[in-house]
């Protein structure tokens, strides 16, 4: 019997073998259908190039004896609210006290007839009055050069908690309408935006999209359509929102991520064929000043036909 004891030994180890080898078969087998659903081909919205814009410079300038170009300057840190730069390397100002009446503003766009639409933001410390203006979108009339309010939106409701309210804006040359963007209700937890399609003649609404934290926002015609570029506020991702027949479809397309989690799309430009410049703020629904320079960094990105997108800091 002793000499059968190395042959049950090799026996035994031979079954021990094939039961590991059937479960790691059995185990590869789960494998591929959990893995295809983390990898994902990449999506993409065609090619594209930089169009014209059809936006044009403010009549008033054109009274005032004012050279092109002008910088529009609102960082805040020499003038409060608006100021126009011009001349050599932009060291002559244009800041009538009129335009601070409405506090600290944060960005704009322009529309065919060189009116500046402007929305506002929160700056450093809480006011009295600072929840509420958050709520309105401001004019720069072409011809006359005064500052106004042109539309205040009452769904808008900013808090201690969130003292945001308008994000961004861009005017759209198809039909002259804006889009707008809120994230007022948002916290860490829940995305509440809203984008906002405005006409301008009538200052009706004519679209709401919600849930979509916009800081930045960009239209874009490509080979395949037309965009609405959004840079998140909830995480460091592009994303592009399709638009048929003028209306935004809910079914966004994940572009790419920069490459820190932290940093946030703040304003989005189409800088050449199948590029884009990105430039980047940390952001956190908190109250800090967004418009310091050195917390900003930029990136230029380019789209290839093979489906990559390429992103390099500048």
């Amino acid at each position: 019997m002793k000499r059968y004891l190395p042959l049950i030994a090799v026996a035994a180890l031979l079954v021990t073998v094939a039961a590991i080898v059937i479960q790691k078969k059995e185990a590869q087998t789960d494998v591929p259908s959990s893995t295809a659903a983390i990898v994902q081909p990449t999506e993409n919205i065609g090619t594209f190039t930089r169009q014209q814009s059809c936006a044009r410079a403010p009549q008033f300038l054109n009274a005032l004896k004012i050279p092109q170009p002008v910088m529009i300057d609102l960082s805040q840190k020499r003038f409060k609210g608006i100021a126009l730069l011009y001349g050599k390397n932009f060291e002559k100002v244009l800041h009538p006290r009129q335009w601070e009446q409405y506090a600290h503003l944060s960005t704009y766009t322009v529309d065919t007839m060189g009116n500046l639409y402007l929305i506002p933001t929160p700056y450093i410390s809480i006011h009295p009055t600072t929840f509420n203006l958050q709520k309105n979108i401001y004019k720069l009339d072409s011809k006359t050069g005064k500052l106004t309010l042109w539309m205040h939106i009452d769904d808008i409701h900013p808090s201690a908690n969130n003292p945001y309210g308008l994000s961004a804006i861009t005017y759209d040359c198809d039909d002259g309408t804006l889009w707008a963007a809120a994230i007022d209700e948002s916290d860490y937890r829940q995305q509440k935006g809203v984008i906002y399609h405005i006409d301008p003649r009538t200052k009706e609404i004519l679209q709401r999209l919600e849930g979509v934290d916009a800081l930045s926002l960009v239209l874009l015609k490509s080979s395949h359509g037309k965009y609405l570029l959004v840079g998140s506020a909830r995480d460091n991702a592009l994303y592009a929102y399709p638009i048929e027949e003028q209306n935004l479809i809910d079914k966004p397309i994940k572009l790419l991520e920069l490459p820190n989690a932290n940093e946030h799309i703040r304003k989005i430009k189409v800088t050449g064929n199948n590029q884009l410049e990105l430039q980047s703020i940390p952001f956190s629904y908190t109250l800090i000043a967004q418009t310091a320079k050195k917390d900003r960094l930029i990136y230029n990105v380019f789209w290839n036909p093979q489906g990559q997108w390429t992103t390099k800091r500048r």
